[in-house]
């Protein structure tokens, strides 16, 4: 690669008018969710983006590798640098911590739940729902348990800025049948569900799944039985020195979906957070800075 410093995405965007239509192709594809969907063999790669395995090859010689594996090394580079880097600057936040005080063996956990969880992900099910979840033609729902049903909650405040038609199921067991009643064939229904497994999400999965109602899991590497159920399944890494699981990927998963979804219907979504900002003044919701006058 010419300049060190430079990152892939920035040689990619740097020499993307040089390349051939089939090359802009696959250099779409890799930029949508860079630098994962890069790192997969050359031969997933040009499946992916509907090219050839040798234009793969030409592209990346192009952008100034010696090969595709020079340019994949380079990839795993910038995603250990990325998420390393925390690693690298904790005395920073932790000046006087030790190496092994709590914060840093917190955090050393995490960044390898994170590392770990996106060598194993596949990037047709991040983007598979992604895209069902933008689709205004199904109805969403979202479900979590004692715990993740805070997730639940987050993952929804932000799809009802961006699309109509988004509801939150209680975690209570009672709630969900009367929402299985609403579901249409094709609606998509998210359900967390961690370690130590809850009964009753498995029983709604199984129902709304019998319904025509498309699942989309977020669970541990163990899985959750609702895995039977789900078209795509997410599998974070969840373990940390602590008593309680880690939800740092399970955020990290659900704020990565939120920006694809968001980023593929930016003009509607432009839109309707417009809308929702004149409604935030009218109420008076946040607190604004007062203006002093000069004396």
């Amino acid at each position: 690669m010419p300049t060190a410093a430079r990152t892939v995405s920035d040689v990619i965007r740097t020499r993307y008018d040089s390349l051939t239509r089939a090359e802009r192709q696959l250099a779409d594809r890799i930029l949508e969710n860079y630098p994962v969907s890069g790192l997969g063999s050359i031969t997933t790669i040009a499946e992916n983006a509907g090219v050839s395995t040798p234009t793969v090859a030409r592209m990346v010689q192009k952008l100034g590798f010696k090969g595709y594996p020079e340019f994949q090394s380079h990839l795993h580079h910038e995603l250990e640098e990325t998420i390393s880097n925390p690693i690298t600057k904790h005395d920073r936040w932790a000046l006087n911590a030790p190496g092994t005080h709590i914060l840093n063996r917190f955090a050393e956990a995490v960044t390898a739940n994170l590392r770990d969880t996106l060598s194993d992900l596949d990037t047709k099910t991040f983007e598979g729902a992604a895209a069902l979840l933008g689709d205004l033609d199904r109805s969403i729902y979202f479900v979590g348990g004692r715990i993740t049903g805070a997730l639940a909650e987050y993952f929804f405040t932000h799809m009802q800025v961006i699309r109509p038609r988004a509801t939150l199921i209680s975690n209570n067991s009672s709630s969900w049948p009367q929402h299985v009643l609403n579901m249409n064939r094709g609606d998509v229904l998210v359900i967390f569900d961690i370690r130590r497994y809850e009964q009753e999400m498995a029983t709604l999965a199984e129902v709304a799944r019998q319904n025509g109602v498309v699942i989309v899991l977020i669970t541990d590497i163990w899985g959750s039985p609702v895995a039977k159920h789900a078209q795509h399944t997410f599998r974070a890494r969840i373990e940390a020195p602590s008593a309680w699981d880690s939800s740092v990927v399970t955020l990290f998963l659900v704020e990565a979906l939120i920006e694809a979804v968001q980023s593929a219907t930016w003009d509607r979504t432009r839109e309707r957070m417009t809308s929702l900002e004149e409604l935030f003044e009218q109420s008076r919701l946040f607190r604004r800075p007062h203006r002093h006058k000069l004396e």
